[in-house]
C-alpha cells in the first residue's frame, strides 16, 4: 500500500545524534549538472559540472550543543530522515555554513557538504 504521506516531521542525525530540526530542509544528491552550450547558429550541446551534495536548514540550539565544537565537524555522516519514508544520507561531511544563531527562536543555520549523497527509497 503506498505512502500518502508527503512532508511533515523529520529527523537529522550528525553520526547517529539526533538534533532539533526546524522548518524546511534542502538536500542534493550530488547528480552531474547539465548547462547548453548555445553558439549563434544553435545548440550545440552541453557541458557537465559535479555538484556538491549537501543537506541545509535550521536547527534549534540547545544548552548543551558547543557551537565551536560543532561548526568544527567533519568527516561525519549525517542522515535526513523525511516523513515519506525516505532517507537522504551523506558521507563524509563536513560543516559549510557559517555558524550564525538567531536568538528570537534559536535558530541555527546548518548546512553540511560531503564528498557523497545517496537517497534510500522508503
Amino acid at each position: 500500500m503506498p505512502n500518502n504521506r508527503r512532508s511533515g516531521t523529520l529527523f537529522v542525525k550528525v553520526s547517529g545524534t539526533q538534533y532539533d530540526a526546524k522548518g524546511n530542509f534542502t538536500y542534493n544528491i550530488g547528480s552531474p549538472k547539465r548547462d547548453a552550450i548555445v553558439g549563434a547558429d544553435r545548440v550545440h550541446g552541453y557541458k557537465e559540472l559535479p555538484q556538491v551534495p549537501y543537506i541545509e536548514g535550521e536547527i534549534t540550539d540547545a544548552s548543551d550543543l558547543d557551537l565551536a565544537a560543532f561548526t568544527q565537524l567533519k568527516d561525519e555522516t549525517i542522515t535526513l530522515e523525511l516523513a515519506n519514508g525516505k532517507v537522504f544520507i551523506l558521507r563524509d561531511a563536513w560543516y559549510a555554513a557559517e555558524g550564525n544563531v538567531q536568538t528570537e527562536e534559536a535558530n541555527i543555520q546548518v548546512r553540511f557538504e560531503g564528498m557523497s549523497g545517496e537517497e534510500v527509497p522508503a
